[in-house]
């Protein structure tokens, strides 16, 4: 997909898991799982990625949680994934917490690794396997976090703004979503809950004025009413970062997008200064949460 995209005739779903351990040991798994994900049917493209502390955006990286993005082919391959892979068994027997949500895509804009990763894998393949993003090999570029688990790119960037941008509605003012498949379980999508991803690559020249913009647009968020979670993910150390967060519904999130000053200032500053040399941003109809999220669900209520 290019430019701002829907999703509405594609049987493939995505993925988010959250998962914490209970020391720092965990970090091995970063590299141990990287060929386990390379062999999995059905996963179209993937990123194992670093977490920052509770939902701080501060540039402190939490090294006892991480998380898993995928695209995945079909439900099914998710399913056979959490129920036969050595990963998620590990996340069932070693996480203190864990939480996971399958992902119906929306829209989305932008590329990741120069790989739009909801384009349509070929025909008999199990993955992409064109370049970084078939293999999970981070690319040349995104926003989000790294490893420094610093989550700016959904809130200090042009990422939530995008996404609201992009959000459709019915006549009836409801979110405009894919229609469910028949027997899936899936949600229409009209309405209730969204998840947004945004990932950008920090120009390295302007790492300084991306960071110094953080704590503003942190507050914003804290005291944006309708944001149910929110955490900074990444790839690489402060230059490759993201942000997955849910939210109360589209509504909230354009409220975010356009009515909270300190993130309005960073998005005339994001196109003004050229802060990035790529970026994506995704939305989602969440449904079927599983697990805890800092001791809760957050879609549970």
């Amino acid at each position: 997909m290019s430019a701002t995209s829907r999703v509405t005739g594609s049987g493939s779903i995505a993925s988010f898991h959250l998962v914490r351990y209970a020391d720092r040991g965990a970090m091995r798994h970063m590299a141990f799982d990287r060929p386990v994900l390379r062999g999995t049917g059905g996963l179209l493209f993937w990123r194992l990625l670093g977490t920052g502390r509770g939902t701080s955006m501060s540039l402190g990286a939490d090294l006892r949680r991480w998380a898993l993005f995928a695209v995945w082919r079909e439900e099914a391959a998710l399913a056979e994934f959490l129920a036969g892979s050595a990963i998620a068994a590990r996340w069932r027997q070693e996480a203190a917490e864990s939480w996971h949500v399958r992902l119906v895509p929306l829209s989305s804009r932008g590329r990741w690794g120069g790989t739009d990763p909801f384009a349509t894998a070929p025909s008999g393949s199990g993955r992409s396997g064109t370049g970084p993003a078939g293999t999970g090999v981070p690319g040349p570029g995104p926003v989000g976090s790294g490893l420094s688990g610093t989550s700016p790119a959904g809130t200090g960037s042009t990422g939530i703004e995008q996404v609201a941008a992009g959000v459709a509605r019915t006549p009836g003012g409801a979110v405009a979503g894919p229609a469910p498949a028949q027997g899936s379980g899936r949600p229409a999508g009209a309405g209730g809950a969204v998840a947004v991803l945004t990932r950008a690559a920090i120009r390295p020249s302007r790492l300084a004025a991306f960071y110094r913009s953080v704590p503003g647009v942190d507050r914003d968020l804290a005291a944006q009413d309708g944001c149910l979670a929110s955490v900074g993910i990444g790839e690489w150390p402060l230059a490759r970062q993201a942000t997955f967060s849910l939210w109360r519904d589209a509504g909230a999130v354009r409220a975010f997008a356009y009515r909270r000053p300190a993130h309005r200032r960073v998005v005339e500053r994001v196109r003004a200064e050229n802060w990035y040399s790529e970026e994506l941003f995704a939305r989602f109809t969440p449904y079927a949460s599983e697990g805890t999220w800092d001791g809760t669900d957050p879609l549970g209520g």
